[in-house]
């Protein structure tokens, strides 16, 4: 009699534990995903209280969930600064490259002259 008891009981018991392992079995399946991280910061981002196409840029870049880069200028004095991102490369050095190459091309868009020192501020 009492096996019929202990019998159910282990069955209950088996299967909240496997409920219970389920998400972090979930989650151990998507290691593959980069979105979420900041990956590799060089630099530490200075946005200071502004608001604009730059934190939306580094926003986007730690949500992407592959290869991203984020370049910006470096700012000093009272410089505007630039910024770009590159989202879902095949690779961390070509999205870097990427973004770079676009930082760099800001000033020829507005038709300003810029030093051009772009940097990569944060990578994965």
């Amino acid at each position: 009699m009492r096996v019929n008891f202990v019998r159910p009981a282990l069955a209950s018991v088996l299967a909240g534990l496997l409920v219970a392992a389920a998400p972090g079995a979930a989650m151990a399946k998507d290691k593959g995903s980069l979105a979420g991280q900041a990956g590799k910061k060089r630099y530490a981002t200075q946005f200071g209280n502004t608001t604009g196409p730059c934190q939306q840029a580094y926003k986007d870049y730690v949500a992407a969930p592959g290869h991203s880069a984020y370049a910006q200028t470096h700012i000093g004095g009272v410089e505007a600064f630039y910024c770009a991102g590159s989202l879902n490369g095949p690779s961390a050095a070509a999205t870097e490259k990427q973004a770079l190459e676009r930082c760099n091309s800001v000033g020829k868009k507005y038709k300003m002259k810029t030093t051009g020192n772009c940097a990569i501020y944060a990578s994965k």
